[in-house]
């Protein structure tokens, strides 16, 4: 019996690759810019939607190419208007991404990966296997279907797009950056640099790289403490990228993309939230022009720390703010349907597709 033909994913080639596959085929190179345009600019999943092209050249790239779509699998809305969706990829994985809508903004909040590698402990996510990295043009759909949501529901366009879901963008830096290229590309949905943020960790070498290759989206940093035994403590990834590595890492990224730098930084009960804590992040952050957002603890079935009171939060944000630090509180949005900040977890499989 003769083996049946994988499909090449069309949406894995660039368009040198693409027009080299069609000229093999003895189709017009030409095509190709009509095919990424549907693919990339139109956001098109299906071959027979692209009209421009004669019959018989649909049904050949049909035989030769796969379009590999992500689906919504099921919806959840909060309260307070966030929607989670969980998406299907082609192989069954189950990812999810958040629409977060605000008076002045909507933002989507996208995956890198299926679960992931670290093991912070705060973190639903991290307490799953990291199954395996999303395809560039799988951050690129979370984006688009989330982009159809705020539209449908809001009547809004998407005007951010936050690397802030499943994974770890910066061990996924290949596929991460394909993605922020085909979002921000006028080839593509033509959406400013500036209004993306991939949010990281603290992977001090893929940082230093992010200087090297001059990104111009916002980069923002994970902290959550500014004292080494406790980072290493609530997130081990801080025993092989130390304080030290990061701040050297984060100057390097400044000197090379003049791009200031945002901390995160959740305040828990009893563990980062007293004057000590503050003035540790108050003189991490003199390392470089940087603002911090802190952010409140979402409850995780698997961890038993707690949310700091509001008023502890608030006079933890005015000490910084009184040594000329910006801040901002970030009050969490979807806690109601496991939305919020570090509740992201796969608690479902995907349905097949009929």
């Amino acid at each position: 019996m003769c083996a049946v033909k994988s499909k090449i994913d069309i949406r894995s080639l660039t368009l040198e690759q693409l027009q080299a596959q069609l000229s093999a085929m003895g189709q017009q190179a030409f095509r190709a810019k009509q095919i990424y345009s549907w693919l990339w600019q139109k956001s098109s999943v299906d071959f027979e939607e692209m009209s421009n092209l004669s019959k018989p050249l649909r049904d050949t790239l049909k035989q030769e190419f796969a379009i590999n779509a992500v689906r919504v699998q099921r919806e959840q809305h909060s309260g307070d208007r966030t929607i989670k969706s969980s998406f299907a990829l082609h192989d069954n994985h189950i990812i999810e991404g958040v629409l977060i809508p605000a008076p002045d903004r909507m933002t989507a909040c996208v995956s890198s990966q299926v679960g992931c590698s670290l093991t912070c402990k705060f973190c639903a996510t991290g307490y799953m296997d990291r199954k395996r990295n999303l395809n560039a043009d799988e951050i690129y759909d979370q984006v688009v279907l989330i982009g159809k949501q705020a539209q449908e529901h809001y009547r809004q366009p998407l005007t951010n797009i936050v690397y802030m879901g499943m994974g770890e963008p910066l061990l996924n830096y290949s596929n991460v950056m394909k993605s922020v290229e085909r979002i921000t590309a006028p080839d593509g949905l033509n959406m400013a640099s500036k209004r993306i943020t991939v949010s990281t960790a603290g992977i001090a070498k893929m940082i230093k790289k992010l200087g090297d290759d001059q990104v111009r989206f916002n980069l923002a940093l994970s902290l959550h403490a500014a004292n080494d035994s406790k980072r290493n403590e609530i997130m081990p990834i801080n025993e092989q990228n130390s304080l030290r590595a990061l701040a050297e890492a984060l100057k390097y990224y400044y000197a090379k993309t003049k791009n200031p730098v945002t901390y995160e930084y959740i305040v828990f009960n009893g563990v980062n939230d007293g004057l000590t804590d503050a003035q540790e992040l108050a003189a991490f952050c003199k390392h470089l022009p940087c603002k911090v957002n802190i952010i409140e603890y979402n409850p995780i079935a698997f961890a038993d720390f707690e949310n700091a009171a509001a008023d502890k939060i608030d006079r933890f944000a005015d000490f910084l703010r009184q040594r000329g630090i910006t801040t901002n509180v970030r009050r969490s949005r979807g806690k109601d349907i496991d939305a919020a900040c570090g509740q992201l977890a796969i608690k479902e499989t995907a349905t097949p597709t009929t």
